[in-house]
């Protein structure tokens, strides 16, 4: 079983991440502020500190086998793009600087689907982080999911028929596969695969391998 570092832990991912790498006997130890804590799963390690200062935590991070980066803005829109460099883009610097620092085996990001026609500040920042990633040299996984269905995120659900379509149309069919929808089961599925499945260099899972994922 590994012991987990992650970021992001007490979000829309990262609750449900952390309950089901606990369930499979892993050991989870998780950054929150003070006024989070209380948001993460019961069996996680608590280490209060600020994901934009890896001085916070990198002590913390120190024995652990996978680092797992879930920070980001939400419910990302073009509105956001000065937040999504303040925060997005720190926060993965600051995680790869600490996965570094204490010799993680492997690091986890959740990126974002590329190329798109939209969201390219998001995109771009999303980007970065994955060139901070092959810069420190670290083996990682890299998920680009493009929307995550879950709770309070559903309005996408109006645009399956479209995408049905599109998926069937050899001229749509690779854009619409790449830019595809994904369930929160689907994405925490394929985030524990990357947890439990690590491989050297850095690994990419698309729309289609986290619809696919399974835990081996």
């Amino acid at each position: 079983m590994a012991t987990i570092f992650a970021t992001g832990g007490s979000g829309y991912m990262g609750r449900s991440l952390i309950g089901l790498l606990l369930q499979r006997g892993h050991s989870v130890r998780a950054v929150a502020r003070k006024s989070s804590e209380r948001k993460l799963p019961a069996g996680c390690k608590v280490i209060i500190g600020d994901v934009l200062d890896e001085r916070s935590y990198t002590e913390h991070v120190a024995g652990c086998d996978v680092f797992v980066h879930l920070v980001g803005v939400a419910h990302p829109s073009p509105a956001k793009a000065a937040e999504f460099s303040r925060v997005d883009l720190v926060s993965i610097r600051a995680a790869v600087i600490a996965a570094t620092k204490a010799g993680v085996s492997h690091l986890v990001y959740v990126s974002v689907a590329h190329p798109a026609p939209m969201m390219q500040d998001y995109i771009a920042v999303r980007s970065q982080g994955e060139e901070m990633i092959r810069a420190a040299g670290l083996n990682a996984t890299i998920l680009r999911p493009w929307y995550v269905l879950g709770p309070g995120h559903r309005w996408p659900v109006v645009l399956l028929p479209a995408y049905w379509l599109m998926e069937r149309l050899p001229a749509t069919r690779q854009a619409a596969q790449r830019l595809g929808l994904v369930s929160l089961p689907q994405m925490v599925t394929a985030l524990v695969n990357a947890v439990e499945n690590q491989a050297p260099g850095v690994r990419i899972m698309e729309v289609p391998e986290i619809r696919r994922a399974g835990f081996g």
